[in-house]
């Protein structure tokens, strides 16, 4: 029951912030005191799953190529970025670091603000991790300037839990200022792929495009509710992420000299080639 009920986590809110702020149209304080009562229901439930924990890991390909560091990944925890919302119960943050002498640090002392084209991230390729129909693409929202220092990063925090959340609610949009630009695509089987905080205008695709394992969906920015440039990618079980529960993923990569096939995490670099995805993809796509 609690589960289903957290799929509406959302709509909650929403309706609760109608009913506790619409008290001057309808002039009921039982409704203004329902509407609280939503709103703290609704902030619950983004702490509860929503379902679609059982089903097994799903082998994909990589989302991107190259050396990158896993942050915020679902194989340290669970919900990995500390929200069931949106469906990223099982997201990754993908932070691009092509040198190996170099190590990520999430804060900077200084500068106290970056331009995103300062960062090795920004501009590398986004690639569709399997065949599939677009079903949501987007572009337009502008890539800031970075929030990786102690000052900025305060400034993230209300910025993007206040006004950015507040005005994807108002607005309906599930989430659109906070992810930023983004691309949703159909992967079949009740299964969708979200790719989020692109570069404004590299969004290639359309809705209704159909792509292949490996095609260029767009490139890595840092627009929405982003501390640098990095990729978001997570699976979800419904195209809309108001509703949406999160799916568990797995794709080929290289790490400490191994081959191997899960969902990398420990902020530990790895190594993803465009060539390389997972025998069960590529059997199903040509069998």
């Amino acid at each position: 029951m609690h589960r289903t009920l957290a799929r509406f986590r959302t709509v909650f809110v929403l309706v609760g912030l109608v009913l506790t702020f619409g008290e001057v149209l309808h002039g009921a304080n039982a409704l203004s005191y329902a509407g609280l009562v939503l709103i703290v229901g609704g902030l619950v439930l983004f702490f509860v799953p929503s379902g679609g924990t059982s089903r097994k890991p799903l082998l994909v390909r990589s989302p991107v190529r190259g050396r990158w560091v896993p942050v915020n990944s679902p194989a340290d925890k669970v919900p990995s970025h500390g929200t069931h919302e949106l469906g990223q119960t099982y997201a990754i943050d993908l932070v691009h670091v092509p040198d190996p002498a170099e190590v990520w640090q999430p804060l900077r002392k200084r500068p106290l603000a970056a331009r995103p084209e300062t960062f090795p991230a920004f501009g590398q390729d986004v690639l569709a991790p399997a065949d599939g129909v677009v079903v949501q693409a987007s572009g337009w929202q502008r890539d800031h300037w970075s929030r990786n220092s102690w000052p900025a990063m305060v400034y993230l925090a209300i910025e993007g839990m206040l006004f950015r959340q507040l005005l994807s609610l108002l607005t309906l949009s599930a989430g659109r200022f906070v992810v930023g630009n983004s691309v949703v695509l159909d992967l079949g089987d009740g299964v969708y792929a979200v790719f989020a905080h692109l570069r404004r205008g590299s969004v290639r695709v359309e809705k209704g495009d159909r792509v292949r394992a490996g095609d260029v969906l767009g490139e890595v920015g840092n627009s929405g509710n982003s501390s640098e440039p990095h990729l978001h990618f997570h699976l979800m079980d419904r195209p809309g992420a108001m509703a949406a529960a999160g799916l568990p993923f797995a794709f080929p990569y290289e790490s400490d000299g191994e081959t191997r096939t899960s969902v990398p995490g420990g902020r530990t670099p790895f190594v993803a080639t465009a060539d390389r995805e997972p025998a069960a993809i590529r059997s199903e796509r040509t069998g």
